[in-house]
């Protein structure tokens, strides 16, 4: 850093770097950073080296939601420059974007598609996931948050504020972090999960939001190409995109492929015409909860495997049941193989069955597993 560059000129040289090399740059190199891109051309907060590691991955993050085309276009001097926005001021707790924030967050289901993501780390998915953004809401003591993401905004989006007792009654959590935002999920369709060679995770009937949030952080995390959800025997899975399924998803939701409502019967045959193999997620035979499953002749059943068993390489698509009732016969039967993970010998007590999230991560680490192999 020398005296005479402004900060932009520092930025713009790390900007064009990878988020490894970023996060392996010395705190030297990163002395300073900016509050917003709002034309200033002297630093205005100094790096805290105290805080290094943390800061330096949130800054290589943040600057690679857009790169160097965003600071560019926000520079000194750049035919974009502009003095930052200052959010429109909303006292009433009638007011309607308090009230679509408080619905959306609620988990009601928006007329236009939108949905609402609360909390910084959410806010910031969203806009690392490009993804549309109506307005962003900020209390007045959480606006300080809303400072580190103003280099990011989209032009469209509508800054707003309101006082820490209205953001409290809008917010779906007990303890508000002061910030959230009105976006627009992306749409997918089959041929996104789909393409290449896909591990599509299918989840039929799950309604605990917590366990479909859970699956999708570890459907990301373990390299499936998509999600998809249908309903099992009249009933429904739990939208991932609804606030706690959100949280549980650290974000998943917002950057991963995924199909929400689709029949289960179409997305079988969908299966069959691309040649994925379907398998299908059951508990041991000496399980109780397999006794439905007794009512077919065993041998129209698909053979029982455990995962190491099963040859996950190829298209692949896991379809994940009810928390209690499990998969509904027609899926089971129409799979390719049934998998089923082996439990420790059962004592006086022991539990039944392993937690859908659970059960679906130690699935999918397995293909994972296989995968790794496939350069």
């Amino acid at each position: 850093h020398k005296e005479n560059q402004s900060p932009w000129q520092i930025i713009e040289r790390i900007a064009p770097r990878s988020p490894l090399e970023l996060c392996l740059l010395p705190p030297v190199f990163l002395e300073y950073y900016l509050n917003d891109a709002g034309g200033y051309d002297v630093p205005r907060h100094p790096y805290n080296h105290a805080r290094s590691l943390t800061t330096t991955r949130r800054f290589a993050r943040l600057l690679h939601m857009n790169a160097a085309r965003s600071i560019r276009s926000s520079s000194p001097g750049s035919s974009g420059s502009r003095r930052p926005r200052s959010p429109e001021e909303l006292s009433s707790r009638d007011n309607r974007w308090l009230k679509r924030f408080r619905a959306a967050l609620a988990g009601a289901e928006s007329p236009d598609g939108s949905i609402a993501v609360e909390g910084p780390h959410l806010v910031e998915a969203a806009l690392a996931a490009q993804l549309r953004v109506e307005a962003i809401l900020t209390s007045s003591s959480g606006e300080r948050r809303l400072e580190a993401l103003r280099l990011f905004l989209p032009e469209g989006a509508r800054l707003l504020r309101t006082r820490d007792h209205l953001f409290a009654s809008v917010a779906a959590t007990e303890t508000p972090q002061g910030i959230a935002a009105l976006v627009y999920p992306r749409a997918w369709v089959f041929e996104d999960l789909a393409s290449g060679t896909p591990l599509i995770v299918v989840l039929a009937g799950l309604q605990d939001p917590g366990n479909v949030g859970a699956i999708l952080r570890a459907a990301e995390g373990l390299g499936a190409s998509g999600v998809a959800t249908c309903a099992a025997d009249g009933i429904g899975t739990a939208n991932p995109l609804a606030p706690k399924a959100l949280r549980a998803s650290a974000g998943s939701a917002l950057r991963l492929p995924l199909l929400r409502g689709v029949q289960s019967a179409a997305l079988l045959l969908q299966f069959r015409m691309a040649t994925i193999r379907i398998f299908a997620a059951c508990p041991a035979e000496s399980n109780p909860r397999t006794k439905p499953l007794g009512l077919t002749p065993k041998d129209a059943l698909p053979p029982l495997r455990r995962p190491w068993e099963i040859d996950w390489r190829g298209p692949s698509a896991l379809w994940i049941g009810n928390e209690g009732a499990g998969l509904p016969q027609d899926i089971v039967r129409s799979a390719d193989m049934r998998v089923t993970i082996p439990q420790a010998a059962a004592r006086p007590g022991a539990l039944e069955s392993l937690n859908a999230a659970a059960a679906t991560s130690i699935l999918l680490y397995e293909a994972a597993r296989q995968r790794s192999n496939l350069a």
